[in-house]
């Protein structure tokens, strides 16, 4: 992480002082029609798209970054190359903070994180370092449900053995992966106790087979079902509850995180925790970018979503395809921010207990 960053960092600024010396002996005159006449196909042409992933290898996050790497470069003018980079830290915070503040604003770079980072904004916006509407979405490859689960050899099958016995929860820090067990803790009376700092979903799931921890704060359903089919096959994995505005067609008998509220209150706050789902695995661009570039990315994404190659390659590694577009996914995110102030600030008070355990 340390040399990539230093790295984008070092060629940011050769990047700075090279179009100071150049704008410097350009005449303003001659410089507009120059740039005006650069058009999106010829920006991209040759050149190559960083795509930074906030998570580590192996993961569900991962995943759909690099099955997106692997098409989505054919259907943007100029046909760029697209490299995954794995950034991990802070629950992906690392990798959102780098790519709004210091990677590039030209196109080149786009970013995946937690689906959570709206909803962190909206509860706290003093923590944030930076306005995620600000960030140009380009679209969610899957709108799909999160799951609270156990690992099979745990004694805790259900939510109402969740409220008689402690069960530990891994997570990769203050986001859904420790957001929803202490939500349940604090709303319906399950002993949940979270073990945050694992890098990414892949260390997780090793610490469940190991007995580390037994089970996971969070997960989406279509990650499990791509990246671990076996586990769902075998029942490896024992579903708790799942998190989204409806129930997943094939989890039919699988509660949803609201249904389990015993007040209306509650309810709300569950609701607005529940809203990120439709983020799904969200991929932006920094702010600045271009508008025609940015359209171009957005476009380049909706097409992905419906290429032959893209899909069955999907299919092949099972892993779901639900798309939200870089347009709806802006607005979502919008409405999350700007949330209800009641919802807010129940699902705050709850979720500071994250914080506090944090910095113990």
């Amino acid at each position: 992480m340390t040399s990539f960053m230093t790295l984008a960092l070092h060629r940011a600024a050769i990047s700075g002082r090279a179009c100071t010396l150049a704008l410097g002996l350009m005449a303003p005159a001659a410089l507009a029609p120059a740039l005006a006449q650069e058009t999106v196909e010829q920006f991209y042409k040759g050149r190559k798209i960083d795509i930074v992933i906030g998570f580590s290898v192996g993961g569900g996050y991962d995943a759909y970054a690099r099955i997106l790497a692997r098409h989505m470069g054919e259907h943007i003018p100029g046909k760029p190359s697209m490299i995954p980079r794995n950034m991990t830290g802070a629950g992906s915070r690392i990798a959102a903070g780098f790519v709004h503040s210091v990677a590039a604003k030209d196109g080149t770079v786009m970013g995946i994180v937690d689906q959570s980072m709206p909803l962190e904004q909206a509860l706290d916006p003093a923590a944030m370092k930076f306005d995620s509407r600000e960030f140009n979405w380009i679209g969610n490859v899957v709108a799909d449900n999160n799951i609270v689960a156990t690992w099979h050899t745990s004694p805790v099958k259900t939510i109402e053995d969740a409220k008689k016995i402690e069960a530990t929860m891994g997570a990769t820090g203050y986001n859904t992966s420790s957001q929803y067990p202490t939500v349940l803790n604090q709303m319906i009376g399950t002993k949940f106790k979270v073990i945050m700092g694992y890098p990414g979903g892949a260390e997780v799931n090793l610490a469940m087979e190991r007995g580390e921890v037994q089970g996971r704060g969070s997960n989406s359903w279509a990650s499990y079902k791509g990246t671990k089919g076996d586990w769902v096959r075998d029942g490896k994995v024992i579903i708790l509850a799942q998190v989204g505005l409806k129930r997943a067609e094939d989890l039919p008998n699988v509660p949803l995180l609201q249904e389990l509220a015993t007040n209306e209150q509650d309810r709300a706050a569950m609701r607005l925790l529940s809203a990120p789902t439709a983020i799904g695995r969200p991929f932006f661009a920094p702010p600045g970018v271009p508008a025609d570039r940015v359209k171009a990315l957005r476009a380049a994404f909706d097409a992905t979503m419906k290429d032959k190659n893209f899909l069955d390659e999907a299919q092949r590694l099972n892993l779901d395809v639900n798309p939200v577009s870089g347009e709806d996914l802006q607005k979502i995110v919008a409405d999350i921010v700007d949330a209800p102030a009641e919802a807010k600030k129940r699902l705050s008070d709850v979720l500071a207990l994250v914080e506090r355990e944090k910095t113990k």
